[in-house]
Parts: C-alpha cells; sequence; structure tokens
C-alpha cells in the first residue's frame, strides 16, 4: 500500500508512478465473505462493497529511501504464516506483473469513466494481494515476512 503525494500520471512507466507515491508499507488485507463457500458473483461484491473487511498496516518508508523499487517490486517475496507454519507464498509479480503495473491499470480504468474521481493527494492506494485469501479463526495468529524490500512483515492476531 502507498500514500499519494499527487495524483498519479496516466502513465505505464513505473517511475513516473513511483514519483507520485510519498510512502509505501506492507499490508495485510483481511477479507470477509458472507456467502457460503466463498461462491460470489461480481455483482455479490459489487452489492457488498467488495470483500474488504480490514486493512492492517506497518511502518510507512518513504519510497525515496528504496534505491531502484520499481525494479524491486515485482520479485518481492512474502510468507504469509499460521501460528508459525507457512500456509501461502506470493510475488509482486502476481499482481499483474507488478503492483505499479496495477496501479497503472486502475488509473486507466477511471479515465474511462468520465464521472469517476481521478486519484488525489493523500490518498492510500492498495494495488492487489500477493497470496490466496485463507480463512481465519479466533485466537489465530498469522505473520508474513518478505524478502526483497527492507519493510518489516506484520503480525494479525484474530481474538
Amino acid at each position: 500500500m502507498g500514500l499519494l503525494l499527487r495524483g498519479p500520471p496516466a502513465s505505464n512507466d513505473p517511475e513516473r508512478l513511483l514519483a507520485a507515491i510519498e510512502w509505501i508499507a506492507h499490508s495485510v488485507e483481511i477479507v470477509q465473505c458472507y456467502h457460503p463457500g466463498w461462491k460470489v458473483t461480481l455483482a455479490d461484491c459489487t452489492v457488498a462493497n467488495g470483500l474488504h473487511g480490514r486493512l492492517a498496516f506497518g511502518t510507512p518508508t518513504p519510497v525515496a529511501e528504496i534505491p531502484k523499487l520499481a525494479e524491486l517490486l515485482p520479485a518481492v517475496e512474502v510468507a504469509l504464516s499460521k501460528h508459525g507454519s507457512v500456509v501461502d507464498r506470493g510475488r509482486g509479480a502476481n499482481v499483474l506483473g507488478s503492483p505499479l503495473a496495477a496501479l497503472a491499470h486502475f488509473i486507466g480504468v477511471l479515465a474511462k469513466q468520465p464521472l469517476a474521481p481521478q486519484l488525489q493527494a493523500g490518498e492510500i492506494i492498495t494495488t492487489g494481494v500477493l497470496t490466496d485469501a485463507h480463512p481465519v479463526k479466533a485466537g489465530e495468529t498469522w505473520t508474513t515476512s518478505l524478502r526483497g524490500l527492507p519493510l518489516p512483515g506484520l503480525t494479525v492476531t484474530f481474538s
């Protein structure tokens, strides 16, 4: 996730997109679904305003402090663990090739919708998840660890 310093340009150039981002942080999206067996349609997601329940994020790190960030993002790796056992692994390339490619795509989608507001300074952006969603239960502790970016992992405990 990141914080926009200014409205990002309509561009596929990762460096131009990064220039519009003040800081990034590792984040974990907690999704929720009230449909049995996660059998949902796009319309279901739209009516429920997506499947977003919560967003937990770590310490913001200024983009300027991470050299070659555009090159690092596709290769970043995350391990998602439950009670210390790895449940899933993901890479930045899982998100349309790079989180910045996902941002460029989103900007393009907004540009084609005349009534949709464009992204602005001060907005938080998320660009997709690197792993699948997994069911959680009260009492579980989930952690992430990152390789390839100087960002700490996260710990989320469900009560």
